[in-house]
């Protein structure tokens, strides 16, 4: 419920006047500041300065790409994350944006090399010495700030590999399987590393992990739901939906559980199962509205049962 429009239908049923309004909204709290305002406020206000400081070296060195030489450009790029690492150690207080600062760098550092000497390197193997790079920097600074991109990053190149490896860009087949096994493994490791488990030596939070939760559905789901479009059911739609059904399970447990997680990985298993129904009915060659109709409520049916699943489980962690 809103708190302020709960104060409002107070203030209306009992008839209150300005000044008890006033005194209602005040023990409300709507006139303190928010908690912990003062301590997250600047924090806040470094991170977003550091993420557009480093973008805005991107964009900038992109935008004066004639009036800049080539020794030139990679002497600002490697000077910023240079000054970035120094300045991480020296003002412990500014560790955390600085390293994001050089985070960047070391992306922008990246792409400038790969647009200038054409080395023919695929795209996937820039990602992934950026995540290999980029670790140390995460490991110091132990905050969601740098693992969140950190995690986007390798997932980048995890689906990159698996484009430059699996035989076809859209169809998956049987044989590509351990392509998209490895794949989905790689996001699923970098998972666990951010996971609570490793927490004590990564310092990673919970939003290091949601964003790995999310992007490893998406990975698995893309690529198991094209698994249907053949004749068949290939074998990595099912091995797609068997990893989701094990990471559920894991997410469902005391010491794993996060409603976030849990939801991301159940609308995963839910589009799969749907998917899997579509299949099997309209393959059939039999009556389509029919078969349309049974599919609707076999979704509500799933869709119903795994909400309500959720919500028991989460009771049962808040009880």
């Amino acid at each position: 419920m809103d708190l302020r429009l709960a104060v409002y239908q107070l203030a209306s049923a009992h008839a209150l006047d300005a000044q008890q309004t006033r005194h209602l909204e005040e023990v409300a709290g709507f006139q303190r500041e928010p908690a912990r305002l003062a301590y997250w406020l600047p924090r806040g206000v470094a991170v977003l300065g550091a993420a557009l400081l480093g973008m805005g070296l991107i964009f900038w060195v992109a935008a004066n790409w004639e009036e800049l030489g080539r020794m030139g450009r990679f002497a600002l790029l490697q000077g910023v994350f240079a000054a970035a690492c120094l300045g991480a150690f020296a003002v412990p207080k500014a560790r955390v944006p600085l390293l994001l600062v050089a985070m960047l760098a070391i992306g922008g550092l990246f792409a400038y090399f790969g647009q200038t000497y054409q080395t023919g390197a695929d795209p996937w193997q820039l990602f992934a010495l950026w995540a290999a790079l980029a670790l140390p920097l995460c490991l110091v600074a132990r905050s969601d700030v740098l693992w969140t991109p950190w995690m986007l990053i390798l997932a980048t190149g995890a689906t990159l590999w698996m484009q430059a490896h699996a035989r076809h860009s859209w169809h998956v087949e049987s044989d590509d399987l351990p392509v998209y096994l490895t794949g989905w493994l790689i996001v699923l490791l970098a998972c666990a590393l951010v996971s609570p488990l490793l927490a004590r030596w990564t310092g990673a939070g919970t939003w290091a992990l949601r964003l790995g939760l999310v992007l490893l559905t998406i990975l698995v789901t893309g690529s198991a739901v094209s698994a249907l479009f053949g004749n068949e059911i290939e074998s990595p739609y099912w091995a797609g939906l068997g990893l989701l059904a094990v990471a559920g399970v894991l997410l469902a447990t005391g010491r794993y559980f996060d409603v976030f997680g849990l939801s991301a990985v159940a609308l995963g298993i839910n589009t799969l199962l749907v998917g899997g129904l579509t299949h099997v009915l309209f393959n059939g060659h039999g009556d389509g509205v029919g078969a349309l109709a049974v599919l609707g409520l076999l979704a509500a049916v799933l869709l119903a049962l795994t909400v309500q699943g959720i919500l028991w489980r989460t009771r049962r962690e808040a009880a």
